[in-house]
Parts: C-alpha cells; structure tokens; sequence
C-alpha cells in the first residue's frame, strides 16, 4: 500500500479516536473567511466555488450522542466576493430521550479586501437564522439545550482574516439577537422517574446566550497532495448568560463567561484540483464550567467531502 495512502489512514483513524470539543461556538468559527483549513491559492478565482458534506460526531459529558450532518455550499459573486449558504441536520442519542431535526441557517459573505504574492486579507459578514425546534419536549416537559437540533436564534456575525501559504490569522465577534425559545425548567420534572437526571442539566428557560468574540491562529503545512495544520482557537465569552425565572426575573448564570481554549489538528488530502477530503479534532486546554447552551463536547470527530466546481 503506498505509504500515502497509509498516512491519510493513520490520520483520518486518529480524528476519530481523540477527544476533544471542537469549536464549542454557535457557528461563527466557521463562517466564511473564519473557518479553519482553508485552501490557499494566488489566483482567488480557484477557491470561489465549492460544497462540502461533512459528518460530525460529538459526545456530551451527560454521555448524549450528537451527530451532525452538514451541507456547506459556497458560490462567487463577481471575482473578490463569496456567498456561503451552511444547514445542518441533527440527531441526539440522550438519556433523557432521542431527538432529530434541522438545526439553524448559517449565511455569510465574504469579501477580499487584499491581494498580493504574499498574503490575503478577506472581510466576513453574516447572519444565523432560525429554522429547527429549540423547544423539543418530552411528554410535556421542555428538554435541555443539549437535545435541541439548534439554537433558534436571530445571531449577527463579522470578522476578519488574513491567509497564506502558511498561516490563517482570524478574529471575529458574534451576538445573538433574541433569547432562546426554550422552557428547560427543573421544576417541571419532579416526581419524574429521570429527575435526577434531568437536573444535572444546566436550566435554560428562555436563554439569554453572552457575546463571543473568537480568534484563529493556524499553521499550516502543504504538499502536492496532504496538508497538515495545527492551530489555536480561544472563544471569550463577554457576559454571563442569563435565564428568566418562573417569576419573570432574570438570573445570571455563574460559570458561562470566560475564556474557552481549545488546541485544532487537521489535515486533508486532494483526490484532484477538484475534489478532496478534509479530517479535524481539536483539544480543549481551557472550559468554561457552565454551557446552559448545549454546546458542550467531551468527544469530536469530524470529516468532509469538498468539491470545487
């Protein structure tokens, strides 16, 4: 077997066996310009088309299983700017119950700001939009974020980044917009055979989700035909999240705030100029102590499929 070929074995092997908590965001980190492993090219007309299919597999500490089937579709629009169109479907393994549906609407645009024969410096807007259920129940009792196939929010994002051959420098922010129609509320649950259970979930009635702001530090390593990258993703969340109780006041929730650090290795391999496959896992060096979100991972593996057209 050609030691290639034996390489891009080991390696997709270990994306799926190392636990990390991947980007841990709202989706921000891998909109446009932000996202990570992005193919550099002099010529911006060869990266302005694509779709990818990607998988990922994800673990909470509650021990729920969360797959992600994900579409990401980029197209051009003239020759310095990129349309991004990303929808995921989900399906959750919990204890608490099973659940499955579309999660939200990412769309971003992406602008070349600079070019030159060393760098790129590209610009990202974009938005999050509500599509799947956020307020999934089980016999009338609202379930926790983690089994929620989105976040069901209106969510503004920007960004900025800088690419070459060898590093991606990224910086963005993102604020949600509304709260979370979600009614996670532990009161609900008494005297049901999985309260316990469902009160080691943080509450979440109707969330009101802090500021992000992230960075990406990437570098990056190209052949022919492999690319390796090892980066550094910190997330800071600016504000506590908030809940609002059952007597319409709000409460701060301790521990949502603060820094997230989390260390990304990836690589992908090139069947063609066209096609290709791209593997990522991450480890997380710094966690915050509370995600009354859902985002949370104990475990991440994730793998795509990318043409260019």
């Amino acid at each position: 077997m050609p030691k290639k070929l034996l390489l891009l074995i080991a390696l997709i092997a270990c994306s799926f066996v190392s636990h990390s908590q991947g980007c841990s965001d709202a989706g921000f980190c891998t909109m446009g310009a932000l996202k990570p492993d992005q193919g550099y090219s002099k010529k911006l007309s060869l990266r302005l088309r694509s779709i990818e299919f990607s998988q990922y597999i994800g673990v909470t500490r509650f021990k729920d299983v969360i797959y992600n089937y994900i579409a990401d579709v980029t197209v051009g629009i003239g020759s310095k700017t990129t349309m991004q169109f990303k929808i995921p479907y989900a399906y959750v393994e919990g204890v608490l119950k099973n659940t499955n549906g579309v999660g939200d609407i990412s769309l971003g645009l992406a602008r070349n700001l600079v070019a030159n024969e060393s760098y790129q410096l590209n610009l990202t807007v974009g938005m999050k939009l509500p599509l799947g259920n956020s307020n999934v129940k089980l016999e009338g009792k609202s379930l926790p974020m983690y089994y929620q196939p989105g976040l069901g929010t209106y969510d503004m994002v920007a960004g900025i980044s800088i690419i070459s051959k060898g590093w991606l420098l990224a910086a963005g922010y993102q604020q949600s917009l509304d709260n979370i129609d979600n009614d996670f509320w532990w009161s609900d649950w008494e005297g049901d055979p999985q309260e316990e259970i469902a009160r080691g979930y943080k509450q979440s009635k109707n969330l009101d989700r802090g500021k992000d702001i992230m960075m990406r530090i990437e570098k990056n390593f190209r052949f022919s035909n492999f690319n390796f990258n090892v980066g550094l993703l910190p997330i800071y969340r600016l504000n506590l999240d908030k809940i609002i109780s059952r007597s319409d006041v709000d409460l701060e929730v301790e521990g949502t705030d603060g820094l997230a650090l989390t260390l990304l290795l990836g690589g992908g391999y090139q069947f063609s100029v066209k096609s290709g496959i791209k593997i990522m896992t991450g480890f997380r060096l710094i966690k915050r102590h509370h995600n009354p979100d859902g985002l949370s991972r104990e475990f991440v593996s994730n793998i795509g499929y990318v043409y260019k057209f």
